[in-house]
């Protein structure tokens, strides 16, 4: 009950809030070493997720070997047909979140499509925003563009955690985030995504849940791994290269229970 409640006044507060923007497409000379690059579901069903991301939302779909991926302007959205163990809420990764432009017009043309909405369109102190569900309980937040060039992208992965100082300290010193506040949540910065943080209990981490893991593309992966490594950090997939995409990839579980991807290659899809 106390985590429901704090979820509740997360969405008080973020619709109170100014929401900064979240522009830096996949890793580039100019955005930094690290950047925000994927999302990866699993799911009950393809299909009907390439109706919500790309019928509904707008994706791209993208051919990554076999598969289809749903391109946006900054994020990748990766689909394994795999039943999930259950939905977004109640792991470590509450929500994850996306600006659009013309909000209100957009809420509705998903209302007609069938979306399932959390919470209606609304506006608070002339800010705009929506929560959806998308197949499988995956939970996305909408709000109103904020000067983007692209109608839909990537603005926030929002992280729930018993210790939010911990886990914002914690992402700030591995990967180089920008430490800062996001309206009155904590928060963090990286080129392409904000990361921000707010209270939970009784969580549970991400693998095999709908949203499995996150993504990072790290220039120098080899290299970065090697330092993780020296830091302490076990690796439950360790560097490999894969000839076969043309990248290099390695999983590891934060110390909150978020399963994490690095690739190295995977901005050119």
């Amino acid at each position: 009950m106390r985590f429901v409640i704090a979820v509740l006044i997360v969405v008080v507060k973020l619709a109170l809030m100014d929401v900064g923007t979240a522009s830096a497409q996949l890793v580039a000379a100019s955005d930094g070493p690290i950047v925000y690059g994927h999302h990866h579901l699993n799911v009950t069903s393809v299909e009907e997720h390439k109706k919500f991301w790309v019928d509904a939302l707008g994706g791209t779909p993208t051919m990554f070997g076999q598969s289809e991926i749903f391109k946006f302007r900054n994020v990748l959205v990766f689909v394994r047909e795999q039943a999930p163990e259950g939905g977004m809420v109640g792991t470590t990764v509450n929500h994850i979140g996306f600006t659009v432009d013309g909000l209100e017009a957009f809420c509705k043309k998903l209302e007609a499509q069938g979306v399932t909405f959390d919470m209606p369109y609304r506006e608070i102190n002339q800010r705009g925003m929506a929560i959806v569900m998308a197949p499988d309980n995956v939970k996305v937040e909408l709000v109103e563009n904020q000067g983007e060039s692209e109608p839909v992208t990537l603005h926030h992965i929002h992280f729930a955690a018993s210790d939010v100082d911990a886990m914002k300290a914690w992402y700030v010193e591995t990967f180089g985030a920008v430490p800062g506040m996001r309206g009155s949540f904590q928060a963090a910065d990286l080129p392409g995504v904000n990361l921000t943080y707010s209270p939970g209990e009784s969580l549970v981490g991400t693998q095999g849940r709908s949203l499995d893991h996150i993504g990072f593309e790290v220039d120098g992966l080899e290299a970065f791994c090697k330092k993780l490594e020296a830091q302490g950090i076990t690796f439950d997939v360790p560097y490999r290269e894969i000839d076969q995409f043309g990248i290099a990839i390695a999983f590891f579980t934060d110390p909150f229970g978020t399963y994490i991807e690095l690739t190295e290659g995977l901005d050119k899809f």
